[in-house]
């Protein structure tokens, strides 16, 4: 599993703008990076009524969606960790997580 930073700090304070503004820099220096955003009032990947949410609400446990030259994924997964992202990361150099404050990993936080 590769390395994790996590970026932390209050609502607005600029995690994103500086997530945004990193991952460029370490691409073009050759690294490959991974990033995970905590979503702390849960997300939709896909729209009510197309496929993929279909799956899910049929009681699919994990949907993955391949297009060209991408893919994504939702895991039903209770407690699910930094850890357990990050996982997924393995063919990266680094993951930059936004959020997860109380895991245990290096973090820069960020003010405004």
């Amino acid at each position: 599993m590769p390395p994790v930073i996590a970026i932390v700090g209050h609502s607005d304070a600029g995690k994103t703008t500086l997530i945004e503004k990193l991952l460029p820099e370490l691409d073009r220096r050759g690294y490959r990076a991974a990033s995970v955003k905590h979503a702390h009032h849960g997300f939709q990947l896909d729209q009510p009524g197309k496929d993929s949410w279909r799956h899910q609400a049929a009681g699919s446990h994990t949907v993955i969606l391949i297009g060209p030259g991408q893919m994504a994924m939702v895991k039903k997964k209770a407690g699910a960790t930094l850890d357990d992202a990050a996982a997924f990361a393995a063919d990266c150099d680094l993951v930059i997580a936004e959020g997860f404050k109380r895991a245990a990993v290096p973090k820069v936080e960020v003010f405004r």
